[in-house]
């Protein structure tokens, strides 16, 4: 195992090929680490919603130092999000896995995140993971794993799609991000109900939320989405800060990345894409759709206010990626109106209870 004593040393070879900022970056981290564990601060795991197949699962988590005895879960009275970032992460940390009795062990990486895959045979449906790191408290997380029959999934933005943020607008996306109170965040209109009614109707189908946001905000995320009643999933966030190429890390290629990784590991599955014109989400999601048009459902976006469209610079509605699409794209301002059309193309029943006896059609 690399202990935090000895993985917070001086700059290697292992630089090699950095640029400067993220050289930087490494070496305050580690000067952190050092003032960190001589004041008695120990590893603590932050366990994230993980996600598989009867066949393997996908491992997220991240070590981050926290005072000796106590365990890192994020602060749960709603404290400002700048909180989240200067918390120290434990780099190639060893984590210990406990899932249905099997043990295994990942290593996480420079920043302490751990997104690995794992083989265990398992159930399809809900299943808890145990973590521990360095003698840590060992804390659980749910794992969602996918059945091979299962025909129907929800990928969703999180900004400005299920919670209202103005991401578009980067002084009010920091002032969200570093500054307000947490339980100040409002759900986008409609939205909760529309994933309940998805829910209900596909009988608690997977649920990934993508977003470009960091991984240090995931456990308010995960209380924000609870709190407003969204199904439970997987949160697919990114490492905060520089890369060894370039200064932030690319959200495009981030949820690029993962759409496929998902038409990959789940070929049976019919998405539905669900994002907002604010940013790129109509751009990735008629990528995928163009490539993969046999496992989209169709495309939900909720559309900005006109004043919010001109403050993010969006003309994504004209993407020609869309227009190529082979699959449906629905389009409206909030939930209600998202759901509205998707009752008109079949794939909602226009009463939630309808589903227990029969439920939407999806082909394949």
């Amino acid at each position: 195992m690399s202990s935090p004593e000895t993985s917070s040393g001086s700059l290697t070879e292992e630089t090699a090929g950095m640029h400067r900022p993220a050289r930087i970056d490494l070496a305050i981290m580690r000067w952190r680490a050092r003032w960190a564990l001589r004041h008695g601060y120990r590893p603590s795991v932050i366990a994230y919603t993980c996600y598989g197949s009867p066949r393997w699962v996908r491992v997220l988590c991240r070590v981050m130092l926290a005072k000796r005895g106590s365990v890192f879960r994020g602060d749960p009275s709603g404290s400002r999000g700048w909180r989240s970032f200067v918390n120290v992460p434990v780099e190639n940390a060893e984590v210990e896995l406990v899932l249905d009795g099997v043990t295994h062990r990942v290593q996480a990486d420079v920043s302490g995140i751990v997104d690995g895959v794992i083989d265990q045979d398992l159930a399809p449906g809900r299943h808890e993971i145990v973590m521990s790191s360095g003698g840590s408290e060992p804390v659980t997380a749910d794992v969602f794993v996918v059945g091979d029959d299962q025909k129907f999934g929800i990928v969703s933005d999180v900004d400005d799609t299920v919670m209202v943020t103005a991401l578009p607008r980067p002084l009010l996306a920091a002032w969200h991000t570093f500054v307000v109170n947490e339980h100040a965040r409002a759900a986008t209109p409609g939205m909760p109900v529309l994933y309940e009614r998805l829910s209900s109707a596909y009988d608690d189908p997977p649920v990934f939320y993508l977003s470009t946001g960091a991984w240090n905000v995931a456990p308010a995320l995960t209380r924000f989405l609870s709190r407003n009643l969204y199904p439970a999933g997987p949160l697919l966030l990114t490492d905060w800060g520089p890369t060894k190429d370039r200064w932030f890390r690319s959200g495009r290629e981030h949820k690029r990345s993962n759409l496929r990784r998902w038409a990959s590991e789940f070929p049976q599955v019919r998405w539905l894409l669900v994002g907002d014109d604010g940013q790129h989400d109509p751009t990735l999601y008629g990528e995928f759709a163009d490539a993969h048009p046999d496992q989209v459902a169709a495309v939900c976006i909720r559309q900005l206010t006109p004043g919010e469209a001109v403050l993010a610079g969006s003309s994504l509605r004209e993407s020609p990626s869309r227009a190529s699409s082979r699959v449906r794209w629905l389009y409206a301002s909030d939930g209600a109106g998202l759901a509205e059309q998707l009752e008109q193309a079949g794939l909602l029943p226009d009463f939630p209870r309808q589903a227990e006896t029969q439920g939407p059609h999806i082909e394949g």
